[in-house]
């Protein structure tokens, strides 16, 4: 049998390792099906989904609406923390209070409420004295005549005398200010002061404190140290509400001022104030 003659199996066995060596360096076969549009962004970008997800997160995109809400929600906390601040300042004050300043503090408060309950049954009896006398015109002219006379010691045109005390406010550093002997004289009124003198200028509803140099003008009236303080009222009331913790004495204490005061049934507040006639108000029964 000659070499160009072969058999079918000789063929075969000559032919496989071919077939083999062929198939090894194949590209491998293509997926299933066609690829989805994110798959065709991969493979041209050859990003991995990590740096994807950085890609999608930075830098950030911010429209006009989240802004907006974003700086109102800054604010809102802002003021939260601010009044959170306040009232935490306010409650320390109190926790660092002793138990007989605590006490104090209540006694004060149940008797500015006995005042107003107090009042609130003038008012009443008032009203019934009207609704029951026989003569009613002569009972309001004595209510009228007795009204007057308690607004003119409210206005500062009448002398007035009572229970009360005098406080004495002695600054030889010169560091008392206008506002300190303007919270003094709040601090008055709030427990129950009817009348106020200061330094022989009478305080009034309109009243204003300015600083003028080392003294204080109480309404233009140019006023110099020691301050002394004349003020018609419950002394019981009057002295503790000037002596509550972080009130008035203690902060006058702080500027180095000294601060006296004495109680007495009888102080004369005789500093009056001439009537002013309204520019604009008019009565409305007229």
């Amino acid at each position: 049998m000659s070499n160009q003659e072969q058999t079918p199996e000789n063929r075969l066995r000559k032919e496989l390792p071919e077939e083999v060596a062929a198939g090894v360096g194949e590209a491998p076969e293509a997926p299933e099906g066609p690829e989805t549009p994110e798959e065709q962004g991969n493979r041209q970008t050859g990003l991995t989904g990590r740096q994807r997800l950085a890609q999608g997160l930075w830098p950030p995109r911010v429209t006009r609406a989240q802004l907006i809400v974003a700086l109102l929600l800054f604010g809102l906390g802002f003021g939260l923390a601010v009044q959170v601040a306040s009232n935490s300042d306010s409650d320390s004050a109190l926790r660092g209070a002793r138990q007989e300043d605590l006490v104090r503090i209540l006694d004060e408060l149940d008797d500015r409420t006995q005042r107003l309950e107090d009042e609130k049954q003038g008012l009443e009896k008032q009203r019934d004295e009207l609704e029951n006398s026989s003569n009613q015109a002569e009972e309001a002219r004595r209510q009228t005549v007795e009204k007057e006379r308690q607004l003119g010691i409210l206005a500062g045109t009448v002398a007035a005398q009572g229970p009360g005390i005098t406080m004495t406010i002695d600054d030889t550093k010169g560091t008392v200010e206008a506002d300190m002997l303007l919270d003094a004289i709040q601090e008055l009124r709030a427990a129950g002061a009817e009348a106020i003198q200061v330094n022989g200028v009478r305080v009034v509803a309109g009243t204003y404190l300015t600083d003028a140099g080392n003294s204080v003008s109480v309404d233009g009236n140019k006023i110099n140290a020691p301050y002394r303080f004349k003020v018609i009222g419950k002394p019981q009331d009057l002295e503790p509400a000037l002596n509550i913790p972080g009130g008035v004495v203690q902060t006058l204490e702080k500027e180095q001022a000294t601060v006296t005061i004495e109680r007495s049934d009888k102080i004369v507040v005789d500093a009056l104030r001439a009537a002013k006639r309204p520019d604009y108000a008019r009565s409305s029964s007229q």
